[in-house]
């Protein structure tokens, strides 16, 4: 019965060709990274990590100064598919991890993803990577519009063996929801190995491949042969992660390469962007006897925590910009503007309705509201004004951010706690003005209780 509300929803949805037909339209790349700081690549300012291929984007694209994310890996992907704040998909804590456990929170299958919007105008859809939105087989990937499916069905997993390891751990690759035996073989290979695949095969008609990696984040097993780009840096936590920056580099340069090599690159909308600010998860270890990935009680599997920020605190985990402004570039030749910036603030559910009218797509009106804006203006423009200027909202579990202007109010729930931040402070964040501006504290607070309401699961 879920399956066939999704599909109502898609009917509902679509799908109106504007002015391109099935033929000419775009083909769409989502490379998604796993916990990249905020400026962690050569054209955001990085002088130490050798990032060619996300240059190369930056390149023949537009780079955002200010995108937005979230806060941890399920709330990203939830905004990024859905074009949606994901309270309104139920993506508000941790989603099931074991596809074999007791059913836990799955995202919504009423949402209407954009694997799914873009199916049924005619595109071949493919996941290969990190699902994380929910790992219950009745849920996933193919439930909600990829046709095929390759990878992760939780957060994160060792390379190699291919766990979970956090707790007793559980094996974790799937084809579908048919487990994958592949012990040894390198997950970041195996699942751009499928994307060459399904570029191939799918060339002469419109695709849609989503490829959410689960690198940089930990844990950090670099390719051997990026280690020595790094000897010299003085710091072991830089030194490992910019060998998972450039390993992670080195994958999307396959995928560019091969559209490429393809002549498709002219016709294809790449859009790049990491989930969250870098992970200073540093204390994670095995620590129980007998784990099930065979890995020895007390084996280190945690971020190395060097990533970097710029003149932003935070990490992942947190609300300060660290931890949510990301990395983010769009790339189309064929169309868009290249080698320019943008300053004005976008959010990884601007995806959604950007892509969609690069397609020559329209939603109906029916269709569940879209939380997401489209970025042509901005990306025509660079006075183009922002959507979000007025107020930009996140919540993750007990916690809530708010911005309007320069203003940003973070709130705690249990014990309550309000902190007040000025983004243009020579060093920002640093400073809470809660005490001295508390009719500021006043209406940003008001501006988050209005928006929670609204975004209840339920509201259309």
């Amino acid at each position: 019965m879920m399956g066939s509300v999704g599909s109502r929803l898609v009917c509902m949805l679509v799908l109106c060709t504007v002015s391109l037909g099935a033929s000419t339209r775009p083909n769409v790349v989502i490379l998604f990274t796993d916990d990249q700081g905020t400026i962690d690549a050569n054209c955001y300012g990085s002088k130490d990590l050798v990032t060619p291929n996300m240059d190369r984007l930056a390149a023949t694209g537009v780079r955002f100064t200010q995108a937005y994310a979230h806060t941890v890996c399920c709330p990203a992907r939830a905004a990024l598919l859905t074009g949606r704040h994901p309270q309104r998909s139920g993506v508000n804590s941790w989603t099931q991890g074991d596809m074999n456990a007791a059913a836990g929170i799955n995202m919504s299958l009423s949402e209407v993803t954009l694997a799914e919007a873009l199916k049924a105008a005619g595109y071949r859809t493919a996941l290969f990577g990190k699902w994380h939105l929910g790992a219950h087989r009745d849920f996933g990937p193919k439930k909600q519009g990829f046709d095929e499916f390759f990878g992760i069905r939780d957060g994160f997993i060792d390379n190699y063996n291919h766990y979970f390891l956090h707790g007793k751990g559980f094996h974790d690759l799937y084809e579908g929801t048919m487990v994958v035996k592949r012990e040894g073989d390198y997950f970041p290979e195996l699942m751009v190995d499928r994307a060459m695949r399904f570029l191939e095969s799918n060339r002469d008609r419109p695709f849609f491949l989503y490829l959410p990696f689960n690198i940089p984040h930990y844990p950090e097993q670099s390719l051997k042969r990026f280690e020595s780009l790094y000897s010299g840096n003085p710091d072991p936590a830089r030194r490992s992660y910019g060998a998972m920056m450039t390993t992670t580099d080195h994958y999307i340069g396959r995928v560019l390469d091969k559209i490429e090599a393809l002549d498709l690159r002219q016709k294809t909308v790449v859009v790049f962007m990491s989930d969250n600010g870098h992970s200073e998860e540093t204390g994670n270890r095995i620590r129980v006897e007998a784990h099930r990935s065979g890995l020895p009680k007390g084996h280190f599997y945690g971020a190395s925590g060097g990533g970097a920020t710029g003149r932003w605190l935070g990490q992942k985990g947190s609300f300060l910009e660290g931890g949510i402004r990301v990395p983010a570039i769009v790339s189309y030749p064929g169309k868009l503007p290249q080698g320019v910036v943008r300053h004005q603030i976008i959010t990884a559910m601007d995806w959604y309705p950007t892509l969609l009218e690069l397609c020559g797509l329209e939603r109906a009106d029916t269709a569940p509201r879209l939380d997401g804006h489209s970025l042509i203006p901005i990306i025509q423009s660079d006075s183009a004004p922002s959507r979000y200027q007025d107020q930009l909202h996140f919540q993750w579990q007990q916690r809530w951010a708010v911005r309007r202007g320069p203003w940003k109010l973070l709130g705690w729930e249990k014990p309550p706690r309000l902190v007040l931040h000025h983004l243009k402070d020579e060093f920002p964040e640093r400073k809470d003005y809660a005490r001295e501006k508390p009719d500021v504290v006043r209406e940003l607070q008001e501006l988050h209780q209005r928006w929670a309401a609204s975004v209840t699961p339920g509201k259309p």
